[in-house]
């Protein structure tokens, strides 16, 4: 049996990049089930985005498409910024404000989303850990 941590660093990236990109499916796929993207688009116009509840319907297809694409390793790079972008905003206008902690001291805190927002730039930055020819 192979000593801690049991797999080799490339491999390790390999698993943070579908379980990521898995969470951002569930996500999607669990607004899109209970019928709260239009709730969504309410809180973005609210916010003063225009079109909120298109952007809302356009931000839970990125996540179900954009997810299974970065966990097949499609488009690694391009969707790992977009969701670095989705989780910076989404810290900013919702959690934030809410504090730090996401359960215990305090309810729905930042400390998840930057936590996730750190694991898709190193996904990002990692994107070619695999290659041997040198290319990017």
């Amino acid at each position: 049996m192979t000593a801690f941590p049991f797999l080799r660093t490339a491999q390790w990236l390999l698993v943070l990049r579908v379980v990521i990109a898995l969470y951002m499916v569930a996500h999607g796929v669990t607004r899109a089930a209970v019928g709260t993207v239009d709730d969504f688009g309410g809180f973005l116009t609210l916010k003063g985005f225009p079109f909120g509840t298109a952007l809302a319907w356009s931000i839970t297809l990125v996540e179900i498409a954009g997810g299974l694409l970065l966990a097949s390793g499609r488009l690694v790079r391009p969707l790992a910024a977009v969701f670095v972008m989705q989780h910076a905003m989404g810290i900013l206008l919702v959690h934030a404000p809410r504090g730090w902690f996401t359960v215990g001291h305090q309810s729905g805190g930042a400390e998840y989303s930057v936590l996730l927002l750190l694991c898709f730039l190193v996904v990002a930055s990692t994107a070619d850990a695999g290659r041997t020819d040198g290319s990017r």
